[in-house]
């Protein structure tokens, strides 16, 4: 490699860019200009201060790689070999060169065949799942054109996963990897194949089990190619209009977010495009049935997909609104209307959880609202222009009417344009401020819950997806059509309608809400700053100049910190800069010790504002005279205002300030006039500073003084307190001009040499750090002198002289010493060419500190400035980190103008860097301090070694520690110095103790070293030499200290050896990027680039972010240089003494060795072998306690266990060890050794070699691929061949040493002497072992059946789980025709058939049904495959096969023999169990006593197991036994006997048909007893349970007899017999039956029904739920959907054409609607025949109420629960009519609670309006008040649930409703009606709100009161009291904003009835009242809207008297 040159940097000063000439490589200089990974790396190159490889080497080096990684492949060398080339991979691609495209599309296809080969163990998946991910991620560098993937084969692996079998355990994540994998290259799958996806997935929909409906959604969303849904989108809309679920929901919104914002750019979507792309990427079984689309085609150029809003119809957007509404979760006072959809998904199954989380609905809907904006409507007037309106046009005449009619008259008749207009012209955007008005209320902080952070994050990311949207839009190369971009209307109008709620969550106290408040300031100030900052600063400023609750004031520095760039950049807001002064001033408080928080928040700010401007006085600069004292001018004052409203504006209303100018306002400043204000202001900078300063020396003065371990007593908040004062100070000094810097600089140096303080040592040694950082030269001219005088002085009168070895109690006299460290350490913090100046000086002091620091902290600190000032020489850093250029900073024109650059941003091209790198003067100075201080001290140490172990005292302990302590860090603070080189012999020799075995040496991954700016990189240069040896000479002398510090072994040489053990990892660990980590650079880079961006996809920066960028790429060369160190001979002899350290007898000294070992094992490789041997040697019983635990311990670092279990070499002895451990008698080593196990358990996993047995082509294809694009000199098939040997080499060892660990743990399993702890480890080791590709021996499985009825419960449980597992396996291997098969768990039935459909149609699916309920022919069942267990296909449509089963025929079995390898195993299971004592001891553990009350699955499914592989050679052994259970009535013997009859059912499924016959001969007679007579109360829910698992997945005519018995019983039943519990049991089974049965008990549900139709009136009212019940399951097993044909292609293809209003999902329920007619008939009869008082709910009108309620409200909390809305609507008076009844609380309650959760779901939308007539109804026609008291609520939650899908004439309608019920003659129902009025008004249409104003002031105008006495006085009153409840409700329903008609009406109207008769002046009051609290956040603003007299007015009506006048 070439040696790097070292450039001399003696000739540059502060503001050089680095060395004058960095050669960057030809290849990367010269490259093409098109290549965006080229020109990236180029910015990189050319920033550093060296020169780095030329593209060709780094190209060279990736075919290296990348062949190595096809190498792996080829000999499926996975583990370890492919794991340790990706990670070479992950190490490459950190170095930023690019990846030629041919050759990422050949190394993503290989990835992706080995992440989807069957079998592949789970830690390679995920390997390759992260590299599939990283390589695909970027869009402009790959698409769909360039690479295309099949998608069978993820599909095929999460569908078999997905669903557990009954007897499976197993859970792996193998759905979420593939999820994870689809997610990443779903682009990459070919639109072709669409039609193929609908074909596979629709047919597993069933509506009827939300399992298969969660499922499928997730297949088609997940795998369906998002550029062509034009095909499915409207299928995909239909469905889900008639699921009822959230989780659904959720992904939806999800699938239509991509899509939304995909499909802004038309081209996408060309079908054209489809028939270009080849068709090069089938799996194997992929057909490409492509269907006729002729309603799809075009004629003419492609337009896109786009519809009415965005990619979607006027029904489907207002549908997505509705969903909009809903996910905000906001309740309203109705007891949870929105908890239907997830208490669906309590349905579903654990294993749906299983499949990848979708994105968060909020962000999704964000994501729809904003990509479907486009200008699409007319728009609306803009704000500013006034819209004709003719007062009281529409207002009658009050006359005589009826005040009812008057106030109801017709809203909708006003003349309106023809045409509807739109906020900005943009749909969306108008749907979207309508749905901010509404939920405007619930951002209040007073009105806060858990909705509020969901609001909070909506906005959010609505503003942070407009700004992304709209940059992405100003870019060249946006592809979305001009005639559909967003406009500045829509970024102006989108701002001022989230302004409001933005500003009011501002002060929320929850801190999620905050700072989701904080991110939509930012957004929303870089799109409108004016809009943002004025109302802003008006809140701030007064909360800021006032005393107000601290919650306050950390509110508006939070929103000052959102707002800072309208503050600070003049590219954002030119005006803004001037208020900077005043906002600083008034933060200076805010450095406040005693509020943290408050603390926090204003450093935060002040970095936010310190990165983007320089602190200068500019009036000195041009030595212009201040205009004004003031720094806040009349226009300022007046921008900050509020202007009145106009009258014009959206259908929902917001206060604004007026865009346009008014004649009479002041004109707006010029940019000239703004400047010239800012330059005034900056002349306060030097005032602020210093009051800054101040303030920070106060905050250092009042820390509390440190505890005793040397922390401060505060404990962490005072910690992060200074650290973000000090980040404040160094942001704040960097940017200060020279005179104010030397301002800082006296006042930092007057406070620091006149003052001491013990408790802020720390802290001023952080300060003194911050002016180093801004001008080291300087910083050190102060101070040095003065630092070094002291510290002689203090050292020369005795401070630090009293020897210690810890930190505690420093002494108060050496506090004067440890200040001047600090302040020393500090100054040294930057630039070593300022240190170089001080040499001789520095290096007496550090000889003398040596020599005269006796304390623990003085020698301490001493060491640590060597440390800082060898890393200040040494190091390679930026100097700088300034807001411009060093050449812009030091420019006359910048200095004199700098407030024109503030906030500037650069792009990472612009960049210039100010490095330093070591000179040739700081070198020498480096070895010169190595020469005569750390040679030297070194020699002293080893003097000391010498020293006799007696003669140790505490001064030779004080100097070994001190000594140590220099020489420690003299190595610390030169991680970069000397470069590392190895021989390629050592290399060798590492290979041979590597901790990988078995596996060749050129697998094993290492790296050639790179550029990174090491000082020394010539191992022949004599200082290279020189440092080595003497390096090497300190870690001999650290091996010999410790070997000599353990054979003293003295309690009080603890601290001796602590130091020590930070010795030994500062000689091993020290090294590369240790001082600089790459992945700390990467976490602060991640970290200020979310704090610095402005919208996504920003391009440009704050200079300090691309230095930081710069300086993580840097930190990524050192990186890869330190990846991975070779062990000499002294780094193994130091491991060994941190093994003895590991093992001491002090907990502190082995936790500290432990810690250290762990480190070491991910910095040198071989380390855990070497370890681990060591450890295990020690944890045998019988040595010494503490090295045991020791030993215990190290091993259960995670890192040494897996390792331990993972390597054959190691497994069996660790195992045999921690057993052995078991006779330990100390309880703390039980612990130790019972975490151990626990551990090693976790880290066994099922044996799995198959994956190197399956076809492996589509693989090997891959790898081939990318081999021929691989340089030919990296290629070796020999290596290949060898690498293949290896591997199978180890796999063999593996299979012996997986046979052997089962034989071990067997032995120790079944020894007397074992624990039953132990025991119960060994068994689930065991149990685990169990492998699929091979049978376990005869003596496992013995072992297994015996433990199964052992007398402890948990080995039963773990045995039975055994048992299940191995037997399964059996049957596995026996039906597997291939290695897929077994790696997959595919077994192939020989009675499982593959049947095709034919000739389908409408009539098909009723046939299929009915089928389940007719005699099974057994004859033709032998034949033809009729038998269906799992019917889940179909119900939807029907896919072109179906898999059915033949009967077994009689005689010989279908399964047996089973497979020749498990004969062994089969006959040991039948030796165990032909046996009746076994089966007498197992019944017995089975009925034990325990609290189950229903069966057990284990108990079932181990009998299950059994009988399945023997069938039924055991049933007569058992028989007595269970015939013995079975006729005693005991129910633990009645549990016992259903377990083992389920087990027997279920393993006789597939037994020849006489042996199926003669089990059912016997059973059947034994029906009547067990499910009759036997059952009882206690044991009723266990038969239940038992017929559950019987008739679950089950073809019901193989188990005719008890099918027919259920039904003939459940015909025959008296359900009104004397005795309740007879019929309630018939009811239980018949339930279990019809629901397990799910779909296929279509053709019993209406005998079902039928029947209990009769029973309405039955005399139980347990009786009477069970009829509820099937009431709600009838309606689900009828649901059906219509397609003309039952085919996926025809259900597709009605849904794109079929009308809106066709039920094509089946979902409007009819089945029910002639019972329901008739119910609706009887209720009346029944109505009249009751009975009130006591016993009304004895009445049949109450019980059927109460049925009809229950039925109702589980129906609306199932999927299909919009179907129930056909039969609500007839009962809708009945309804209301029982949730008024007085004497039956159960059924009013009932009725409630079911009117109001069924607004919570959507209805179809033919009936929307129908349920709103319907409660018209209740509210017109309804007796009685109650019932109108409940309507009108009703209304107003059914309006806000539905109100996207509520038309506007409907709504005049609620309005006119509501408006009459104001003359209710009831006053409850008039104030309800009120506060029903004020809450729709919300999101009314504009001219309505306008028109009721009119009316009701009319109204109040009109009546007189006559006197209290006159006849008419209560008529007139109440008249008055609904003019005024109408004028509250306009007033309530803007409860944040002052609408320009307000003040007149709360001041001319309101104010005149204060005084008027209850209950008019108690509504007036209320109104007040509520005024008042709802505006007092921002009165500031809203008094403006208010005239002087109206400002009077209010106050009386307030409070009773004025204050204002």
């Amino acid at each position: 490699m070439d040696k790097p040159r070292l450039p001399d940097i003696s000739t540059l000063n502060l503001h050089d860019h680095g060395p004058p000439y960095v050669e960057v490589p030809a290849d990367i200089e010269h490259a093409t200009d098109s290549d965006p990974a080229m020109e990236r790396l180029r910015t990189y190159v050319k920033s550093l201060p060296y020169s780095v490889e030329p593209n060709s080497h780094m190209q060279a080096l990736l075919d290296f790689i990348l062949a190595r990684l096809v190498q792996c492949v080829q000999a499926k060398d996975f583990d370890p070999g492919f794991l340790q080339w990706d990670s070479m991979l992950t190490y490459w691609s950190m170095l930023k060169y690019p990846i030629p495209k041919a050759k990422r599309v050949a190394l993503i296809k290989m990835y992706y065949e080995v992440a989807v080969l069957p079998g592949m163990p789970a830690n390679i998946m995920t390997i390759a799942a992260e590299a599939l991910n990283y390589l695909s991620r970027s869009k402009n560098k790959l698409s769909v054109v360039d690479i295309r993937l099949p998608w069978k084969p993820i599909y095929k692996l999460i569908s078999n996963e997905l669903f557990l079998s009954k007897r499976k355990f197993e859970i792996n994540q193998l759905p979420a990897y593939m999820g994870y994998i689809a997610d990443s290259v779903r682009r990459f799958f070919h639109p072709a194949a669409i039609d193929e996806m609908l074909e596979t997935f629709l047919p597993h929909i069933n509506g009827t089990n939300l399992n298969t409906v969660l499922a499928s959604e997730y297949y088609l969303l997940t795998f369906l190619p998002l550029t062509h849904p034009q095909t499915y989108l409207p299928m995909l809309f239909r469905m889900w209009e008639s699921m009822n679920t959230y989780n659904y929901d959720e992904r939806m919104l999800y699938f239509l977010a991509q899509l939304a914002e995909l499909h802004v750019d038309p081209s996408v979507s060309d079908p054209a495009k489809v028939e270009e792309l080849p068709d090069d990427a089938r799996s194997e079984d992929e057909g490409r049935p492509n269907w006729p689309k002729d309603d799809l085609k075009h004629e003419g150029p492609w337009n896109g997909i786009q519809k009415d809003v965005g990619i979607f119809t006027e029904e489907e957007w207002s549908w997505i609104m509705v969903k909009c509404l809903a996910s905000m979760e906001i309740p309203l006072a109705d007891t949870g209307s929105l908890t239907t959809g997830p208490s669906v998904d309590n349905q579903a199954s654990f294993e749906i959880g299983r499949l990848r989380k979708s994105t968060w609905r909020i962000f999704s809907l964000a994501r729809i609202i904003v990509y479907s904006m486009a200008p699409d409507g007319t728009p609306l007037p803009p704000s500013g222009i006034s819209t004709p309106f003719t007062p009281g046009f529409m207002t009658p005449d009050v006359g005589n009417n009826n005040l009812g009619d008057y106030l109801s008259s017709p809203l909708g008749a006003k003349p309106r344009a023809k045409i509807r207009m739109y906020l900005a012209g943009s749909k969306a955007l108008d749907s979207l401020a309508k749905l901010i008005v509404s939920t405007e209320s619930f951002f209040h902080p007073n009105n806060s819950g858990t909705w509020t952070a969901d609001l909070s994050a909506f906005v959010k990311y609505l503003v942070y997806e407009f700004n992304k949207r709209w940059h992405e839009e100003q870019q060249p190369e946006c592809r979305t059509p001009m005639h559909r971009r967003l406009t500045s209307e829509m970024k102006r109008e989108l701002v001022k309608c989230l302004r409001t709620v933005t500003l009011l969550a501002m002060f929320s106290r929850d801190a999620t809400t905050v700072s989701n408040i904080q991110s939509c300031l930012k957004s929303m100030t870089v799109m409108e700053p004016d809009l943002i900052l004025h109302p802003v600063l008006e809140r701030a400023i007064p909360s800021l100049e006032a005393l107000v609750e601290t919650q306050r004031t950390t509110a508006v520095i939070k929103a000052l910190g959102a707002v800072a760039l309208a503050l600070v950049s003049r590219d954002i807001y030119y005006p803004g800069a001037k208020h900077i002064i005043q906002i600083l001033d008034l933060l200076i408080p805010g450095i406040d010790l005693n509020d943290p928080s408050k603390t926090l928040c204003t450093t935060a700010f002040l970095v936010e504002i310190s990165q983007y401007i320089k602190f200068g006085d500019l009036t000195t600069a041009e030595n212009e005279p201040k205009t004004a004292t003031d720094t806040e001018s009349p226009e300022e004052s007046r921008q900050m205002g509020f202007e009145t409203p106009s009258e014009t504006g959206p259908t929902v209303m917001f206060i604004d300030t007026n865009d346009t100018t008014d004649p009479g306002r002041d004109r707006e400043l010029t940019n000239a006039e703004e400047d010239a204000l800012l330059r005034e202001s900056t002349a306060d900078f030097a005032d602020w500073i210093s009051n800054f300063i101040r303030r920070v020396i106060l905050l250092l003065e009042n820390l509390p003084e440190e505890g005793t371990d040397g922390t401060l007593r505060g404990g962490e908040s005072e910690v992060q307190v200074i650290d973000a004062v000090a980040g404040a100070c160094s942001q704040i000094c960097v940017h200060l001009s020279d005179p104010l810097f030397d301002l800082v600089l006296n006042m930092v140096f007057d406070y620091a040499s006149t003052n001491v303080r013990s408790n802020a040592v720390r802290a001023i040694h952080q300060l003194v750090e911050c002016m180093a950082n801004s001008d080291p030269a300087k910083t050190l001219a102060k101070f040095m002198p003065y630092c070094t005088r002291n510290i002689r002085v203090e050292l020369e009168h005795g401070a630090s002289s009293l020897r210690t070895t810890t930190t505690k109690n420093p002494l108060p006299s050496d506090a004067t010493l440890h200040w001047n460290l600090a302040i020393l350490r500090g100054a040294m913090h930057n630039d070593g060419k300022a240190v170089l100046k001080y040499r001789a000086e520095l290096l007496d002091l550090l000889r003398v500190l040596r020599d005269k620091t006796f304390s623990k902290r003085g020698y301490s600190w001493s060491g640590k400035l060597l440390s800082s000032v060898l890393l200040t020489l040494t190091h390679t850093y930026p100097l700088e980190n300034k807001f411009v250029n060093p050449d812009e900073w030091a420019s006359k024109e910048f200095r004199g103008n700098h407030h024109r650059y503030w906030g500037k941003l650069y792009k990472p091209e612009e960049i210039q860097m100010s490095w330093h790198i070591p000179s040739a003067d700081e070198i020498d100075f480096v070895l010169s301090l190595f020469h005569q201080l750390v040679e030297p001290t070194l020699g002293m140490l080893e003097e000391l070694l010498n020293t006799p172990p007696e003669s140790r005292d505490s001064a030779w302990r004080n100097d070994f520690c001190r000594y140590l302590t220099v020489v420690r860090n003299g190595f610390a603070g030169t991680p970069t110095l000397v470069q590392e080189y190895y021989t390629a012999e050592q290399l060798k020799e590492s290979c041979e103790t590597s901790d990988i075995l078995n596996e060749l040496p050129e697998m094993i991954g290492h790296v050639d070293a790179l550029k990174s700016c090491f000082v020394l990189t010539d191992p022949t240069d004599p200082r290279h030499k020189y440092l080595t040896g003497l390096r090497r000479r300190f870690g001999i002398f650290l091996r010999k200290a410790s070997s000599s510090l353990r054979q003293q072994g003295e309690e009080n040489t603890i601290d001796a050896v602590h130091i020590l053990i930070r010795a030994i990892r500062t000689f091993a660990l020290e090294y590369g990027d240790s001082r600089d980590s790459y992945y700390s650079q990467s976490d602060q880079y991640s970290s200020e680039i979310g704090l610095s961006r402005q919208y996504a996809k920003q391009k440009v920066w704050p200079r300090a972010v691309l230095v930081r960028r710069i300086r993580r790429y840097h930190a990524a060369r050192l990186r890869w240089n330190s990846i991975e160190r070779l062990r000499g001979e002294l780094e193994d002899s130091l491991i060994d003494e941190l093994v003895e350290w590991s093992m001491w007898h002090y907990a502190t000294v082995r936790e500290s060795a432990q810690s250290l070992l762990n480190s070491f094992t991910s910095t040198f490789d071989g380390v855990r072998r070497r370890c681990v041997s060591q450890f295990m040697k020690y944890i045998a019983p019988g040595g010494n306690e503490d090295r045991i635990k020791g030993a215990l311990y190290s091993l259960n670092m995670p890192i040494f266990t897996k390792y331990a279990i993972s390597e054959p070499v190691f497994r069996i002895d660790l195992l045999r060890g921690v057993f052995g451990c078991q006779s330990h008698t100390e309880p703390s080593l039980q612990d130790c050794a019972g975490a151990l196990i626990d551990n090693c358990l976790s880290s066994i996993f099922e044996p799995n070699v198959i994956v190197y047995s399956v076809d492996s082509t589509n693989m090997d294809r891959a790898a081939k691929n990318l081999e021929t694009l691989l340089a030919q000199d990296s290629c070796d098939d020999k290596l290949a061949l060898r690498c293949t040997q290896k591997r199978v080499l180890r796999t063999s060892i593996y299979n012996k040493t997986v046979k052997l660990t089962g034989d071990t743990v067997l032995a120790i399993a079944k020894s007397s002497s074992t624990h039953w702890r132990y025991a119960i480890i060994a068994l689930r080791i065991l149990r685990t072992l169990i492998r699929r590709d091979e049978p376990i021996n005869a003596e496992q499985t013995k072992y297994f059946l015996e433990m199964a009825h052992d007398s402890h419960p948990s080995i039963r449980y773990y045995a039975q789980r055994a048992v299940m597992k191995s037997l399964r396996y059996v049957k596995l291997r026996t039906f597997s025709k291939s290695p897929e098969d077994i790696a997959m768990e595919r077994n192939h039935n020989p009675l499982r058939v593959r049947f095709e459909l034919k000739n389908l149609n409408n009539e098909f699916n009723a046939r299929y049904l009915e089928g389940f309920k007719q005699k099974l022919n057994t004859e033709k069942a032998f034949l033809e495959p009729i038998l269906q267990d799992k019917a889940n296909v179909g119900w939807l449509a029907w896919p072109e096969h179906v898999e059915l089963y033949l009967a077994a025929p009689p005689g010989k079995s279908c399964f047996k023999p089973w497979e020749p390898a498990s004969q062994e195993m089969v006959a040991a299971v039948r030796e165990v169990v032909l046996n009746e004592k076994f089966w007498k001891s197992l019944s017995g553990r089975f009925a034990e006593e325990n609290h189950a009350t229903v069966i057990t699955q284990d108990n079932i499914s181990c009998v299950k197991s059994i009988f399945q592989i023997l069938e039924e050679e055991p049933f007569e052994y058992l028989r007595p036994t269970l015939e013995i259970l079975i006729n005693d009535v005991d129910q633990n013997k009645q549990r016992a006997a259903a377990d083992l009859i389920a087990g027997i059912l279920g393993g006789s499924k597939h037994w020849p048909s006489d042996a199926q016959e003669r089990l059912w001969t016997w059973f059947t007679p034994f029906l009547g007893k067990i499910l009759g007579s036997n059952v009882k109360t206690d044991t009723m829910f266990m038969w239940t349970s038992f017929l559950e698992y019987v008739f679950s997945s089950r073809d019901p005519r193989r188990i005719q007899p008890l099918v027919d018995y259920i039904t003939e019983n459940f015909k025959n039943c008296d359900f009104n017999g004397e005795l309740s519990f007879d019929a309630v049991k018939i009811a239980s089974f018949t339930r279990a039956f019809y629901e397990e049965m799910g779909w296929k008990s279509f053709a019993w549900m209406d005998e079902i029904l039928d029947r209990y139709w009769l029973e309405l009136n039955s005399e139980h009212d347990e009786v009477r739920a069970y009829i509820s019940d099937a009431l709600e399951y009838f309606g689900k097993a009828k649901w059906q959907p219509n397609p003309s044909i039952p085919r996926p292609e025809v259900f597709v293809r009605d849904c794109r054409v079929v009308p809106i209003e066709y039920d094509i999902m089946g979902i409007r329920g009819t089945h029910l609607s002639g019972r329901v007619q008739d119910l609706v008939e009887n209720f009346k009869a029944w109505k009249e025949e009751r009975i009130p008082g006591t016993r009304a709910f004895q009445s049949m009108y109450d019980r059927v109420g109460v049925i009809v309620c229950k039925w109702l409200y589980q129906a609306v909390h199932d999927i299909q629960a919009s179907s129930v809305f056909d039969y609500i609507l007839p009962l809708m008076p009945e309804l209301f009519r029982f949730s008024e009844v007085s004497d039956n609380d159960d059924l009013s309650r009932r009725a409630s609670n079911l009117l109001v959760r069924m607004c919570g779901v959507v209805p179809p939308r033919p009936l929307i309006n129908p349920i709103i007539e319907s409660i018209f109804v209740a509210i017109k026609s309804s007796p009685s008040w109650r019932v109108r008291l409940k309507a009108l609520p009703l209304l107003q939650i059914f309006y806000f649930r539905q109100v996207p899908l509520i038309k506007e004439a409907k709504v005049l309608e609620i309005l006119e409703i509501i408006c009459r019920c104001l003359d209710d003659e009831n006053v409850e129902v008039r104030e309800m009606a009120a506060t029903t009025l004020s809450g729709i008004l919300r999101i009314s249409p504009r001219h309505s709100v306008i028109t009721l104003k009119d009316r009701f002031v009319r109204l109040v105008r009109v009546h007189e009161l006559p006197a209290r006495q006159a006849p008419g006085y209560a008529a007139a009153l109440r008249k008055r009291h609904a003019a005024i409840l109408g004028v509250c409700a306009l007033v309530d329903s803007f409860p944040y904003t002052v609408e320009k008609w307000m003040p007149a009406l709360l001041a001319d109207v309101l104010a005149e009835h204060t005084y008027d008769p209850t209950p008019v002046s108690t509504a007036v009051h209320q109104c007040a009242s509520r005024f008042k609290k709802t505006h007092q956040d921002t009165w500031h603003e809203d008094a403006k809207r208010f005239n002087d007299e109206q400002l009077s007015a209010l106050s009386t009506l307030l409070t009773g008297s004025s204050y204002y006048a």
